[in-house]
């Protein structure tokens, strides 16, 4: 990939938008860290043609002005790279009318827009072939030898994201429903956590069922089976199936072999790996068992720098991750993908949400 050229006054800009809101960071073409976040708490609407465009631009376009006036001096944004949860889905919107928009009221010249699995990838492993799993409420794992992408899992609550937060948090109540019935398998040290935190067991459905944010409901609990997991084997259990899960969507998307013989990266981002040492042990003896030559660290940085780096690299011309219609994808104000053959072109044209 050519670029564009950059000179001094020009800025990069990366924005992380998920289910806590809109995240801004402006940075310089070279710099290691951003010059200053800022952060919006409403998320992104998303409507029947998926992820509102127009909703977005309310948000960012203001806070970029702003950091722009307080850091920038008269500085202008040549590249930026927006990473959004549910992009490579639901962001058909986002690639028919952000390019063209952000070149017509920011000057851009170039603009990535990657799903969030991306730019956590690109926040914790760099631009290095491995793999991440970034866990939360849900979970997904993403890994590239830097010629294609592999994605394993991220499908929600029900199809899938087995051993994020809302699978253990979903397994631990189950445990505890099944202590309050006398069934087998129950916990009832995770049934008393249940009355603290919800109340009577036999209301918990009338509380749950009803809510439109049952994922993130459920993985509520989660930090609630971490806790029982010291002195709960039922708890404990729990939390080595999910072991055994993340470590199996961690083997899924691992590229074959290993650039050393110590192998590849596999980075674990996300809140769920702050619950700390109750799954972290297992996690790590699980990856330890699937994937023997790989080196498991934590993922040093967030989706929010993650794109913040693919902002730098398109500024300089060093893009080395791999461009994807859907995952990853770089237009020119125009709205034409500058990197992609033009048999591969088509596949990039806007999806419907």
């Amino acid at each position: 990939m050519e670029s564009d050229g950059h000179g001094p006054g020009e800025y990069v800009l990366g924005v992380d938008s998920g289910g806590s809101g809109l995240r801004v960071a402006l940075g310089t073409v070279d710099g290691e860290a951003p010059l200053a976040t800022s952060a919006c708490a409403e998320p992104v609407r998303t409507g029947p043609r998926g992820i509102d465009a127009a909703h977005l631009l309310e948000q960012l376009l203001p806070t970029v002005r702003d950091l722009l006036a307080r850091h920038g001096a008269g500085g202008r944004i040549a590249t930026a790279a927006i990473g959004a949860a549910g992009m490579a889905t639901l962001g058909g919107q986002l690639r028919a009318e952000l390019p063209g928009a952000l070149a017509d009221s920011l000057g851009l010249r170039r603009l990535a827009l990657a799903a969030d699995a991306v730019t956590a990838y690109a926040g914790a492993v760099g631009q290095r072939p491995g793999a991440v799993v970034a866990g939360g409420t849900g979970l997904i794992a993403l890994g590239t030898d830097l010629t294609r992408w592999r994605r394993a899992d991220g499908w929600g609550h029900l199809l899938g994201d087995s051993g994020g937060g809302a699978w253990i948090g979903r397994a631990g109540l189950d445990a505890a429903m099944r202590a309050h019935d006398g069934r087998r398998g129950g916990s009832p040290a995770l049934l008393a956590r249940l009355e603290a935190v919800f109340g009577p067991a036999p209301e918990l459905p009338g509380l749950l069922y009803p809510r439109s944010d049952r994922p993130a409901v459920l993985a509520s609990f989660a930090p609630e089976v971490a806790a029982c997991a010291v002195h709960d084997p039922v708890a404990a259990a729990i939390l080595r199936d999910a072991a055994g899960h993340i470590a199996e969507a961690a083997a899924a998307v691992c590229p074959e072999g290993g650039p050393d013989e110590a192998g590849y990266e596999v980075a674990l981002t996300g809140g769920l790996f702050r619950m700390g040492e109750p799954l972290l042990v297992p996690v790590r003896e699980e990856l330890a068992r699937q994937l023997p030559h790989a080196r498991a660290v934590p993922g040093s940085g967030d989706p929010l720098i993650g794109s913040l780096r693919i902002a730098q690299a398109l500024a300089t011309g060093d893009l080395r991750l791999p461009l994807h219609p859907t995952l990853l994808w770089v237009t020119l104000p125009s709205g034409r993908n500058p990197d992609l053959p033009e048999e591969t072109e088509q596949d990039s044209r806007p999806v419907s949400g």
